[in-house]
C-alpha cells in the first residue's frame, strides 16, 4: 500500500506581507523536502477545489460565502484584504483556500478506495484556528474538519478523530467538534499561549475533546508523556473508524513563535504511534495536514520525518 502526498501550487498564491510568518516559503520547504530520494514512492495528486457542499458541512455557508467574497473582491483590488489582526488575504488566496481544504477531501477518498494506506496534504493556509463562523489566526477555511465532515457524511465513517500536536490549540476544530459526540479532539499544545483556549477541563458534549496542555520550554518527555499516557489511551478507547492528524510542527525548538523544545524526531515517534492505534483501530486509515511551523529549516525536518514515519506505517 502506498503514502499519498496531496497538494496544489495555486497554494503558493496565499501571499501575505513581507514579514509575516506564514508565507509561502513554507510550503516550498515541505515540498523541497520532499522532493528528496526517500520519498520517490509517495503517490501524488494535485489537490481539487472543495465544493461548498463540503465546506458548509463543516462551516456556517455565511462564513463560506463572505470569505469568499472578501477574497474574489477586495483583496484582488486593493492587494490585500485583512480578516483579522494575523489573517491577511491576497488575490490568490481563495483559490488555495479551495485546494487546501480539497486535497483533505480528496486524501479521504483515495483512503476510503483503499487505494493509499495514508496520507499527507502539503497545503496553505493552515485550519485548525477556523471555528464554524469566521476566519482567525492565519486560517480561512478549517481544512481538517472539512475532510473530517467529508469522511463522515460522505463516506459513511461513523467515529472520526483528529490528533492535534500544533504548539497552538486548535480552537476551531474543538469549536466544530464540541457537539458531535462521534468525533473525538485531542491536542497537546503549549499554554498559555494563543489563542488561549485548550484547558484541560474542556471536554465537550460527550467527553469527546481532550486537551493536555504543556508548560512553556516542555521538552521531548513532557511531549511523549502526553500522548503516551493520555493522548493515544483514549484515542484507542474511542475506535475510531478514521484518523486524521492536525500535523502542527510549531513545537519545535527552532521555531520563532512558540516555546516548546521539540526536534524532528519528536514528531516522527508521534505520527508512528497514532498510525499504531490506526492499524489496529482502523485498517490503517490515517489522513494529515499540514498546519503550523514557521523555521523553515526545522518544518522541513519535520515534514520530513512526519511523511517518513507514515510511509513505514
Amino acid at each position: 500500500m502506498l503514502t499519498g502526498l496531496v497538494s496544489h501550487i495555486a497554494c503558493l498564491g496565499h501571499v501575505s506581507p513581507p514579514g509575516h510568518p506564514e508565507s509561502p516559503e513554507r510550503l516550498q520547504a515541505v515540498l523541497a523536502a520532499l522532493g528528496a530520494p526517500a520519498f520517490q514512492t509517495l503517490a501524488r495528486a494535485e489537490a481539487p477545489k472543495a465544493e461548498r457542499a463540503a465546506l458548509v458541512a463543516a462551516h456556517d455557508p455565511a462564513h463560506v460565502d463572505a470569505v469568499l467574497g472578501i477574497l474574489n473582491t477586495t483583496a484582488q483590488s486593493r492587494g490585500y484584504a485583512r480578516i483579522d489582526a494575523d489573517t491577511i488575504m491576497s488575490a490568490g488566496s481563495a483559490e488555495a483556500a479551495l485546494r487546501a481544504a480539497g486535497a483533505v477531501v480528496h486524501a479521504v477518498d483515495r483512503v476510503a478506495d483503499g487505494e493509499w494506506t495514508n496520507a499527507f496534504c502539503a497545503v496553505r493556509p493552515p485550519g485548525h484556528h477556523a471555528p464554524p463562523d469566521r476566519a482567525m489566526g492565519f486560517c480561512l477555511f478549517n481544512n481538517v474538519a472539512v475532510g473530517a465532515f467529508h469522511a463522515h457524511k460522505t463516506r459513511l465513517f461513523e467515529r472520526i478523530a483528529v490528533v492535534d500536536f500544533d504548539v497552538h490549540h486548535g480552537n476551531g476544530t474543538e469549536d466544530i467538534f464540541w457537539n458531535h459526540p462521534n468525533f473525538f479532539y485531542a491536542s497537546t499544545h503549549q499554554s498559555p499561549l494563543y489563542p488561549g483556549t485548550g484547558a484541560a477541563n474542556e471536554r465537550g458534549v460527550a467527553q469527546n475533546i481532550l486537551n493536555v496542555p504543556l508548560a512553556p520550554f516542555s521538552g521531548s518527555d513532557a511531549f511523549r508523556a502526553a500522548l503516551s499516557n493520555a493522548i493515544l489511551p483514549a484515542l484507542e478507547s474511542f475506535a475510531p473508524d478514521f484518523i486524521f492528524i492536525s500535523a502542527g510542527f510549531d513545537a519545535h525548538k527552532a521555531d520563532p513563535l512558540a516555546e516548546l523544545q521539540l526536534d524532528e524526531s519528536d514528531f516522527g515517534w508521534a505520527t508512528a504511534r497514532i498510525c499504531d492505534v490506526a492499524h489496529r483501530a482502523c485498517g490503517g486509515r490515517v489522513v494529515s495536514t499540514l498546519e503550523g511551523g514557521y523555521d523553515l529549516d526545522a518544518l522541513g525536518r519535520s515534514a520530513a520525518a512526519h511523511v517518513s514515519a507514515l510511509m513505514e506505517a
